[in-house]
This record gives C-alpha cells, sequence and structure tokens, in this order.
C-alpha cells in the first residue's frame, strides 16, 4: 500500500473516487469551482508531485473519454435553432478567437528566437480553447443563452484551425506537404463530416423506433456513436473531440433535456469520465521545472499573457459588435479562455517533432493550468449573473396538460396527500395519478405489493367521494427514486405532491436519500409537505421566499400554487421576502388569478426570520416555502436546513415548493418552450 506510484487498480480507482468526493467539497467551501480542485488534485497526487499516482494508460484513457464528453454534450445541449440564428456570431467569434491571439502568439515568439514553423506551431496553440466550464453554465440554466452558443460555436471553429494548422506544420516538418496530402485532407474531412450528420440520424430513427425500448441499450447505442465518430475522425485526419462534437450534433434532436437518457449520460460524464479528464490535466504540470530552468517562467509569463489578452480582445470586440451586455462578454471571455484539449496536442507533437524543448512544453502546461483556473471562476460567477438578470415573461397558462401525481406509502396520511393533490390539481380534466411503489428484491417483495394495492384502492374509494377520478399506476422496482422518476416520465406528469413525516433515521441532506434523489433527479414541480392538521381548518398562509426567486423560470408556477391554496382554503396570503426588492413579486402576484388577500413583508436576513417572525406564526398555518434545488438560481444554505426547524416549530404543516426547472423565459416577448409543468407529492416512504 505504500508504494509509490500506487499500482493496484482497486487503490488506483480508490484514490481517484476519495479525490472526486473531498476536492469539491474542500473548493465549496473556499467558495472557488470544484472544477479547479481536481486540477489541483491532479498537481498533488500526480508524477510530478507526490508521485502517488501516475499518468498512465488507464488515467489517459478515462481523461480522454473525459474530454470527449465534455464536447459530445456540448454537441447534445446546443440549440440548433439558435445555432443557426447566431452562426454569423459563432463564426465572427470563432475567427477572431483564433486569430487575434494566433498573430500576437506568432510574433512573440518569433521575436524570441522560435524558428517560422514552431511560431506557428504556437501561435495556433494559443488560439484554441476548450469548453471547460460548459458543465456549469449548463447546470445554472444558460446552456440555450446566445452567449454560450456563440461560444460553443467559436470553439469549434478554433479548434478546427488548430488542429489543420498542426497538420499543416507536422506535414511541412516531415518533408510531405504536398498537393496529395491537400486532397486528401479536404476530401477525407468532406466525406467523415457528411458521413456523420447524414448517416447517424439515420441510424438513430432506426434504434429508438425500433430497438430503442431498453434504457441500457439506449445508453450504449450514444456511447457506440460518440466513439465511433469520434475514431473516424482521426481516420479523416482530424482529432477525436471534432468526431465527438459531430455526434453531439448528429444526436442532438433525438434525446430531449429531460430525458432519462440524457441524465444518464450527464451522470455517467460528471461522476466519473470529466474529473478524470480534469485529474489527468493536472498531473500533466511539472513545477521541478519551473523552477530548475528560468526561462519557462520567461515564456510561461508570455504565453499566460498572450492568451488571456487574446481571448478577451475577442469576446470584447464581438459582443460589442453584436450588443452583448457586459455579463455576456465576460461569460463567453471565461468559456473561450481554458486551454487543454487542442493545446495540449499541438505541444505533445511539437515536442516529438523537436519545434519545442522542455522549457516551452512547461510553460504550455502552466498556461493550461492558469487558464483552467481562471475559465471556470468566471462562468460560475458571470452565468449566475446572467441567470438573475433574465427577464419574466408576463404569466401565460400552459398548454399542457395539468398532471398530478400523488406517490403513496403511508395508509395513515392517504387522505390528506389526497386532499392536498385536490386542491393542487384544481378543476384540470385530466386523472390525478396515484402511485405506489414496491421495492423489488427484498424477501417480503410479494407482501409489499399486496400492501401497495390495499393504499390504492384505498386512494381509489376516497377520491371517489370528491368525485376526482384516479389513475392507479404501481411500480416494482429496485430502486424506489428511479420508480418515482420513471412513473413521472411515462405519465408525463407536471407536478408532484408528496409527504414527509419531519424525522431522519440517517444523517441525510434535507428529508432523506429518497426524496433528496429525487430532487437532484427531476425537474417537475415538486411539493413536499408534512401536514399535521386537516386542511381545511387553515385560517393563514405563510409564504417565505429567498432571494434571487423572482428570476427563476417557474415563479409565476410556485405563485399561482400559493394563491390557489389560499383561495381554495379560504385563508389569507402573508410573504415574507428574505433580502429582496417585494416589486417584482408583487408583480407576479397582482398578475396571477384568483385574487387573495395579500400582505408583504421584506427581511434583511434569515436571521430576522428565525429570530423575530417564526415566533409569531400559529399553530394552524400553513407554512409554503418556494424552495430551489441545489445549484439553481435562488438556492441557499438556509432552505435545505428550514425543513427541519419547521419540523419543530409551532406550525403543525408546512410545504417545501420546488419549481419547475428548465422552462424558456423572456419577458419582452412570451414563453418559448413551453415544458409540462407536474405536480409530485413526496412521502417519507418508511
Amino acid at each position: 500500500m505504500l508504494q509509490q506510484p500506487v499500482t493496484n487498480p482497486v487503490l488506483i480507482f480508490a484514490i481517484a473516487m476519495i479525490i472526486f468526493l473531498i476536492a469539491p467539497l474542500i473548493m465549496a467551501r473556499l467558495r472557488i469551482p470544484g472544477i479547479i480542485g481536481l486540477i489541483f488534485a491532479g498537481v498533488i497526487v500526480g508524477p510530478n508531485g507526490l508521485g502517488v499516482l501516475e499518468r498512465d494508460q488507464t488515467i489517459i484513457l478515462l481523461g480522454t473519454v473525459g474530454l470527449l464528453y465534455i464536447i459530445f454534450i456540448a454537441g447534445l445541449e446546443i440549440d440548433l435553432d439558435g445555432f443557426k440564428k447566431y452562426r454569423k456570431r459563432s463564426l465572427t467569434f470563432g475567427s477572431l478567437s483564433f486569430t487575434i491571439p494566433f498573430i500576437l502568439g506568432v510574433l512573440a515568439t518569433f521575436l524570441l528566437g522560435y524558428s517560422t514553423a514552431a511560431a506557428i506551431l504556437l501561435g495556433s496553440l494559443l488560439g484554441s480553447h476548450t469548453l471547460l466550464a460548459y458543465p456549469i453554465a449548463s447546470r445554472l440554466g444558460i446552456a440555450k443563452n446566445k452567449a454560450v452558443t456563440t461560444a460553443v460555436g467559436g470553439t469549434i471553429m478554433t479548434d478546427t484551425l488548430a488542429l489543420l494548422v498542426l497538420a499543416v506544420v507536422a506535414g511541412a516538418v516531415q518533408g510531405e506537404l504536398t498537393m496529395n496530402f491537400w486532397l486528401t485532407l479536404v476530401i477525407s474531412l468532406a466525406i467523415y463530416v457528411s458521413a456523420v450528420l447524414i448517416l447517424v440520424p439515420i441510424l438513430a430513427r432506426f434504434f429508438f423506433r425500433i430497438l430503442g425500448s431498453e434504457g441500457a441499450l439506449e445508453f450504449i447505442f450514444v456511447m457506440t456513436v460518440l466513439f465511433v465518430s469520434a475514431y473516424f475522425a482521426t481516420i479523416a485526419g482530424l482529432e477525436p473531440i471534432i468526431g465527438a462534437f459531430l455526434a453531439g450534433l448528429a444526436l442532438n434532436r433525438f434525446i430531449s433535456e429531460q430525458s432519462t437518457l440524457m441524465n444518464r449520460i450527464k451522470f455517467v460524464g460528471n461522476a466519473l469520465f470529466i474529473p478524470f479528464f480534469l485529474l489527468s490535466v493536472g498531473m500533466l504540470m511539472d513545477l521541478r521545472i519551473l523552477f530548475s530552468d528560468p526561462s519557462a517562467w520567461v515564456i510561461a509569463a508570455m504565453v499566460v499573457i498572450l492568451v488571456i489578452l487574446g481571448k478577451y480582445l475577442a469576446a470584447y470586440i464581438s459582443g460589442k459588435f453584436f450588443h452583448y451586455s457586459s455579463e455576456e462578454i465576460n461569460l463567453i471571455f471565461g468559456l473561450s479562455i481554458p486551454q487543454a484539449a487542442a493545446t495540449l496536442a499541438a505541444t505533445l507533437v511539437g515536442f516529438d517533432l523537436g519545434l519545442f524543448d522542455q522549457a516551452t512544453v512547461n510553460a504550455v502546461i502552466v498556461m493550461i493550468l492558469v487558464t483552467c483556473m481562471i475559465g471556470p471562476y468566471m462562468v460560475e460567477a458571470y452565468s449566475k449573473k446572467i441567470a438573475l438578470k433574465e427577464e419574466q415573461t408576463p404569466y401565460e397558462p400552459s398548454l399542457a396538460p395539468e398532471r398530478v401525481m400523488v406517490p403513496l406509502a403511508n395508509p395513515q396520511t392517504v387522505e390528506s396527500l389526497l386532499d392536498l393533490a385536490f386542491i393542487v390539481r384544481g378543476n384540470s380534466p385530466e386523472p390525478l395519478y396515484a402511485l405506489t411503489i414496491a421495492q423489488r428484491g427484498l424477501e417480503d417483495s410479494s407482501a409489499r405489493i399486496v400492501q401497495a394495492e390495499k393504499i390504492l384502492s384505498q386512494a381509489v374509494e376516497y377520491a371517489a367521494g370528491a368525485e376526482v377520478p384516479i389513475q392507479k399506476v404501481t411500480r416494482a422496482v429496485p430502486n424506489i427514486t428511479s420508480g418515482m422518476k420513471r412513473a413521472m416520465e411515462d405519465s408525463r406528469i407536471t407536478t408532484a405532491v408528496i409527504g414527509w413525516n419531519g424525522k431522519l433515521s440517517t444523517p441525510q441532506r434535507i428529508f432523506g436519500s429518497i426524496l433528496d434523489q429525487l430532487l437532484e433527479r427531476t425537474t417537475q414541480m415538486v411539493l413536499v409537505s408534512k401536514l399535521g392538521h386537516p386542511l381545511n381548518t387553515t385560517k393563514r398562509l405563510v409564504v417565505v421566499i429567498p432571494a434571487g426567486f423572482d428570476h427563476k423560470s417557474g415563479l409565476y408556477d410556485a405563485v399561482k400554487l400559493s394563491k390557489q391554496l389560499a383561495s381554495q382554503l379560504g385563508a389569507s396570503l402573508k410573504c415574507y421576502i428574505i433580502k429582496d426588492e417585494p416589486k417584482n413579486y408583487k408583480r407576479a402576484y397582482k398578475t396571477v388569478k384568483p385574487d387573495v388577500t395579500l400582505e408583504f413583508y421584506r427581511l434583511e436576513s434569515w436571521n430576522d426570520f428565525h429570530g423575530k417572525h417564526m415566533a409569531s406564526l400559529r399553530k394552524e398555518d400553513l407554512v409554503v416555502v418556494l424552495s430551489a434545488r441545489r445549484g439553481t438560481i435562488a438556492w441557499h444554505p438556509q432552505l435545505e436546513r428550514l425543513p427541519r426547524v419547521l419540523a419543530d416549530s409551532i406550525p403543525e404543516s408546512f410545504i417545501m415548493v420546488y419549481p419547475p426547472e428548465n422552462v424558456q423565459v423572456d419577458l419582452r416577448g412570451s414563453r418559448g418552450t413551453d415544458v409540462p409543468r407536474t405536480v409530485l407529492t413526496r412521502k417519507s416512504y418508511e
């Protein structure tokens, strides 16, 4: 176990998993993007640091897969309509983002005494960049912002140009720059791009129509397309990242953002392969060379300054020309500054050809490390600002059917949950979906299925008295969370109403493993409720609203829900707004029907709410917290603590409302792509 570097494959993987777990947690405490922590971890444990791990073929393999994953997901998530609309912007930015650093790099390195071929190659690698920080923008819900679309389109252009320059320089140095070389390059490129963009959609359409019923097969098919496309890119004389992006574009229309398949793709990438890529990048850094060779500092300082200057000028000029905001300009800069993929490829090839010495290689690696820290930080900061500046559109009811699902597990709380679901459902012509899940694989699985059927029968009988049709849904699955999520997707649920008993048997983050996981894996509206008194005895709704909630896409859904509850229960509505301006909330509540008695109070901090106003809550109050999923706009650590506080407070009942995510909103127009809204009822599965 003490041998260094570690050679035991199980221990290597265990060390990597520990790093992937701890590094982001430490960075979160320091308010630094987790991506940076993984790169630093690679520097520390790598062969040029403590020497715990070696950058062997396994690390290189998994890191390469992670890089391809980043580019592939960018292709999957890109707004094709927006890309077509803004293609001129992408072409303009891509041209500037490559040309400006390229010219600066060629001139500077030529003056330092590099050969012409070396100067051109070094200039080209400064012109490329990697979408290292794209997952941050995607997580914060701005993947379809025009600035992100511009940066993604420009990235493919810069990397293609950089890799073409690499091929030309390598051919010139090796004496292969003939007419046959140019013909082969152009023809193979044209054939390859056409084949991917034409054949892959045909295959995908056939597969998903005929063979795509199994989740595992769907995932394997997508991975096959990704890596086969990436491999044939090398046959065509391109880098695999170009093939990965084209594969993403080809599959874009077949994999929706809210689908289970997209969730699986992102989960595997974000949990495993992308962290390995970041770890492998950090392992390249050799700090000892910088201290033993002073010339490396000069070159490192030069390339870092040139790449920052060149990339910022490209983002600034493009942004001003197309009237982007300062936040969008900085976001483009943050997305285009990280150097990793094409930069590393060009550097290693240049070293093998004798164009670069060890000092140059280490200087470039310093640049990679510095830019990989700047990029994620900029994207994290300005993605949040852009998301918060997104203006809201006037409320328009969705044309999609409102479907409410109630997961049921405890016979004693069936009626109270159904009462809440009846209010949420309103006058929808859709039936109320009652879900029961029996965990498969346990010794008493059969008994659990029988119990689930009894609970459903109880729900049907109770709903019949309210003349509410019930659609029974039963699942026997190994994993309760997956079963609930799949049931929601299969039934196109828009809202889930779930019960919680207010107790935790294990130290889970908010409610318990099942509900926490469901929140992380769904984008529909979810209501987690602890109902300690009959709803019809409620006299007042107390709504708690965190700062920034007026910028969430699901604002009007949450406002409509709270007003609907107050109206149906005949209760007044009192809103506590934490450290935010009330005017936007007043406008939203005024816009949405029905009309209820309203009061608004602005609080300076969460401490004000806990210290001064919690004591004024009454036993018959229904507290409604407009919450947010972790990592999204308006999220605050207090929102994860609040359910436990409320469970032990004076009011007997409260509801945590998690509004739908990923609804495209624009205040200057009307609602764009309307995503179905779902009401899910949460319950503690005991």
